[in-house]
């Protein structure tokens, strides 16, 4: 089943013209997504060509704004592929048409801006994921941004990560050690965003297929500590698995994501890692080590057979 998105999510692509957006529009359909229209201003009528799962010729129309292309196609979900300074625009236009689903994939968002777009966003039904973020896949279902399907397998466990490229490798290793994943969720390294880890982990909760988490988090910030009491209060009867990233970090210094910052002491790996073992999570020593970890988690709380699907 899986979280978000799935084989019947009717998708529009904003900024599909551009050419990293018609790149990864064509990798979407690819995989077997309905990617039914596109959205750039001015650019109504125009067609973006790709090819479909099983080879069948898919034409994309494009239309000027998101509600024109919602209405003529019913879609229900968007991923963004916008510049920076134009992407909150876009992300708020999405909103307003009600879609269920939008991700984000652009980077350098200013935080200003964002400020705002989450403070809109409240009351509201859409889920936004992102921004600078990978996004998500539904494995052999659907996925929405720019994570590579051919290292998904199907199976029971959902992954959340701030990396995207971290996701990719913790998918990686679950999939050559025979766990397959449900959902992956790409949560994005910016300080403000639409999905945290608590989101993110409520729909994993709720999802019948997901018997399992696997938990990517980072340097910076306390939303992995803040996860970690919520597993323990929330979801007893799901074990998770983790990996922080960081803990060579100096003090005061980035690591990649504008969140990925070590200040006043706080934001740790292994204020991180502390949390997560008190409540019971096993975190991954170093990033080759995921995999293992999560077999091992299974395995302790009974499930690895269910999970194990090869």
């Amino acid at each position: 089943m899986g979280v978000l998105i799935n084989k019947d999510t009717k998708a529009i692509v904003q900024g599909i013209t551009g050419k990293q957006a018609t790149f990864h529009t064509k990798q979407m359909v690819a995989y077997g997504t309905q990617i039914v229209a596109g959205v750039t201003p001015g650019k109504a009528g125009q067609f973006v060509e790709a090819e479909g799962k099983n080879g069948e010729a898919v034409k994309i129309p494009v239309f000027n704004t998101v509600a024109e292309a919602k209405e003529a196609t019913g879609a229900n979900a968007s991923v963004i592929y916008v510049p920076a300074k134009f992407a909150a625009d876009s992300i708020l236009e999405a909103i307003d048409a009600e879609l269920d689903v939008v991700v984000c994939i652009t980077e350098h968002i200013p935080v200003e801006d964002m400020v705002k777009v989450r403070r809109y966003l409240e009351g509201k039904k859409t889920h936004l994921i992102g921004p600078n973020c990978p996004g998500l896949l539904t494995t052999d279902e659907a996925k929405l941004g720019i994570i590579p399907g051919y290292i998904h397998k199907k199976g029971h466990v959902g992954i959340i990560s701030r990396s995207g490229t971290l996701t990719y490798e913790a998918t990686f290793q679950l999939s050559n050690a025979g766990i397959g994943q449900t959902t992956a969720v790409g949560i994005g390294g910016d300080p403000v965003k639409g999905t945290d880890f608590i989101d993110a982990l409520k729909l994993f909760k709720d999802d019948p297929d997901t018997l399992a988490v696997m938990l990517i988090g980072e340097i910076g910030g306390n939303a992995e500590e803040d996860a970690a009491q919520w597993i323990k209060e929330n979801m007893p009867d799901k074990p998770v698995a983790a990996f922080i990233s960081g803990r060579q970090a100096p003090p005061g210094k980035r690591m990649g994501h504008a969140g990925a910052i070590i200040s006043g002491g706080k934001g740790t790996a292994a204020d991180k890692i502390k949390a997560l073992n008190a409540v019971g999570i096993e975190v991954a020593e170093t990033v080759a080590q995921i995999g293992a970890t999560m077999v091992d988690t299974l395995k302790k709380h009974g499930i690895y057979d269910k999970c194990h699907t090869c």
